[in-house]
């Protein structure tokens, strides 16, 4: 197997479950063949290929290994540091998806509909529903009011506006790629509907008694739904319908899950989730298939909004993009074609350091490069690597 090169992968596509992954797999247009070289401490295995023109890896749980929060973020810790030209991840998977049916219009999320994490000026686009102080009053004091995990990643939120612009048909966006993999067979089955007469939503009275909700079934062309809104994050796996209700009546979440807590302080990046249970007692499997192929395909149609990053060589000849298939190599010598940004930052640093009058023509330029955290006013200023002072 042949040796592919970390640097040549800016995308990291976190799914960190089985079923999750492989739809991830099934979504790409490419899958590059070889492995990334590991030494000790190197604990992930990562999947490479391409999507829509992006060079992206698929990064998984090991097998076995506990879910939540912790696991997520050794995860991206570990996949920030071993790719150098790191741009920005997706967590995309599956979720416990909350309908509020009293709001007005009702907000009446079904299984598969897709659930994206985005902020507002009055709530956060991910919250750590079990991060903070106990008050000894049956509350939990939440840590800056919910406000502790950073915002979804700009560019992803400015590919979720673009898709919006489509609503309420965003489905007409991705549903050409769910029909592309649904009949791709995985370990228990494919990644079929199971229908909808066996979406069943149950809500729990004030009386405490549970009782089956009567909802319509939906056309075919608005089968599938995508909601905009906070996403609770935390340790727990809820099976709860009562806990489900307070959670969401206090902090208006649309869906729960256990990774973006520990993601998104740690790298940039967007959550993406497709609903396969209403977080009570009769959670189980059998959506999950189905909802993390949903999932998927909207995540390849934030992709297909992002033009891939191009890069000049020194010979000025333009690289569009990461999207072709890295060749192996064995030889240390590379062409011009095959700068990375790493190369081309040390060759402008090169440039600045000599004496050469032509190679420091207009090295009175300031060059600022890189991502930072953006917030509302002014004075915000994004400083990141390949910069150069004089």
């Amino acid at each position: 197997m042949g040796s592919l090169r970390p640097e040549d992968y800016c995308i990291v596509w976190i799914a960190p479950l089985e079923i999750e992954a492989r739809a991830a797999l099934h979504m790409l247009d490419h899958r590059h063949n070889g492995g990334f070289p590991m030494t000790r401490g190197d604990d992930y295995v990562f999947k490479a290929g391409d999507m829509c023109g992006h060079n992206i890896v698929i990064a998984t749980l090991p097998a076995g290994q506990e879910y939540g929060t912790g696991s997520a973020a050794a995860l991206a810790s570990q996949a920030k540091r071993f790719f150098p030209n790191f741009w920005f991840g997706l967590l995309v998977g599956v979720a416990a998806g909350i309908p509020d049916l009293s709001q007005c219009p009702p907000r009446d999320i079904r299984l598969g509909d897709v659930l994206v994490s985005m902020p507002d000026l009055d709530r956060p686009g991910a919250v750590a529903y079990d991060l903070g102080k106990d008050t000894g009053k049956n509350e939990l004091e939440l840590l800056r009011q919910g406000y502790i995990l950073a915002q979804t990643e700009t560019v992803v939120r400015s590919a979720i506006s673009s898709i919006k612009l489509e609503s309420p048909d965003e489905n007409k966006l991705f549903q050409e790629y769910y029909e592309a993999i649904k009949d791709k067979r995985h370990a228990n089955g494919t990644f079929m509907d199971p229908g909808q007469e066996h979406d069943k939503l149950y809500q729990v009275d004030d009386d405490g008694v549970e009782r089956l909700v009567e909802r319509q079934l939906r056309s075919d062309s608005q089968r599938t739904l995508v909601w905009y809104g906070p996403i609770g994050s935390g340790e727990k796996l809820m099976k709860n319908a009562a806990k489900r209700d307070h959670l969401r009546d206090h902090y208006d979440i649309i869906g729960l899950e256990m990774e973006a807590a520990g993601i998104m302080n740690r790298i940039p990046v967007g959550v993406i989730r497709g609903a396969c249970d209403y977080a009570d007692e009769h959670k189980n499997k059998q959506w999950q298939p189905y909802a993390a192929a949903m999932a998927a395909a909207y995540a390849k149609v934030i992709l297909s909004q992002i033009s891939p990053r191009n890069r000049t060589t020194r010979s000025g000849a333009l690289i569009r993009g990461h999207y072709s298939p890295p060749q192996n190599r064995r030889s240390g010598k590379r062409s011009s074609r095959e700068l990375t940004d790493s190369d081309e930052d040390d060759i402008r640093r090169k440039r600045y350091l000599t004496d050469d009058p032509e190679a420091t023509a207009g090295r009175g330029d300031v060059i600022l490069r890189g991502q930072g955290i953006q917030n509302v006013g002014s004075g915000n200023v994004s400083i990141g690597g390949g910069m150069s002072f004089r």
